[in-house]
């Protein structure tokens, strides 16, 4: 298959993913006017950029996003949606799946697409991620059918989520990818040592993080001598940036060239404002090497 111009990569995303997964039935179960208020203020506060799943929320979370649109189509004009597909999970509306598995075959992601158009209640995706990789994965079909929802009109960016780099380099090389989103923090340093964000870095593909607070492992109780040394670091340089322990998580993360973009999951809008705040700052390189370091549990050899 002839290769995709590399210009299909540019797209620009908000400083930080407004990510949905905690919103819907998997967490706060917002109602509609909540849902509102909440997307209109991250709005208000620049962040366009909002993250889904298919399967969030049990196959739920992308229509109570798209009453929203339903309500107020004006929004869909400010925002940018990232969504992904590739895993079939067994769900009381989805009979058919049988165990947990994934798919990235032609069939599969297209219906994917098109559930997830009508759930939003839109004509197009912004981004597109395969959500896991399908170790049965053919990449000439995948950049096929990436090719065909493009020409279509209903993805505009293609990436995607928890591949290692030869696997997206597979991907990458049939169909240019714009992003990789990967799971990254002070408490998870594998994707700064394994190769994962050296790739992104060269070939200038900012990517995307989820749980970047280590899913509320910020919050140390210091029951090991490792948690006791960075509670220490982190109380040393939260007076020193005037941030506190999860911005200077979010910090840790921006320091790094690839340009990391976190995924924020709170409900919260007051901790969007907080995640803002860290725009203005830049961690020096000791103390980043400082924090890391304490979370390893080791001098750098």
């Amino acid at each position: 298959m002839k290769q995709t111009s590399l210009s299909k990569r540019m797209i620009e995303f908000s400083p930080f993913l407004v990510g949905t997964m905690r919103l819907g039935k998997w967490g706060e179960d917002f109602s509609t006017n909540q849902w509102i208020a909440f997307i209109e203020r991250a709005l208000e506060l620049g962040l366009k950029d909002f993250d889904h799943a298919d399967i969030y929320g049990d196959y739920t979370t992308e229509a109570d996003f798209g009453k929203v649109l339903k309500e107020k189509p004006h929004l869909r004009h400010e925002m940018q949606i990232t969504t992904k597909c590739g895993i079939k999970m067994p769900a009381d509306n989805r009979p058919e799946y049988k165990i947990k598995s994934y798919d990235s075959g032609e069939k599969h992601i297209i219906q994917s697409v098109e559930n997830s158009l009508r759930n939003l209640q839109t004509d197009y995706i912004d981004v597109l991620l395969l959500h896991r990789p399908d170790f049965l994965m053919n990449p000439n079909e995948i950049a096929e059918t990436f090719e065909k929802l493009k020409d279509d009109g209903k993805v505009k960016f293609f990436g995607v989520s928890n591949f290692s780099p030869s696997q997206f380099e597979m991907i990458d090389k049939m169909f240019p990818l714009v992003t990789h989103q990967i799971e990254a923090s002070i408490r998870y340093l594998y994707p700064f040592e394994d190769g994962t964000l050296d790739q992104l870095v060269l070939k200038n593909i900012i990517p995307t993080v989820w749980s970047p607070l280590g899913g509320g492992k910020y919050l140390l109780k210091g029951n090991s001598k490792e948690e006791q040394d960075l509670n220490q670091i982190l109380k040393k340089l939260i007076d020193k940036y005037e941030l506190n322990t999860a911005q200077l998580m979010l910090l840790f993360l921006k320091r790094h060239p690839s340009g990391i973009i976190p995924v924020l999951g709170t409900s919260k809008t007051e901790r969007l404002e907080e995640a803002l705040k860290v725009e203005s700052k830049t961690m020096e390189k000791e103390d980043w090497y400082a924090l890391y370091s304490a979370a390893k549990g080791e001098e750098l050899p």
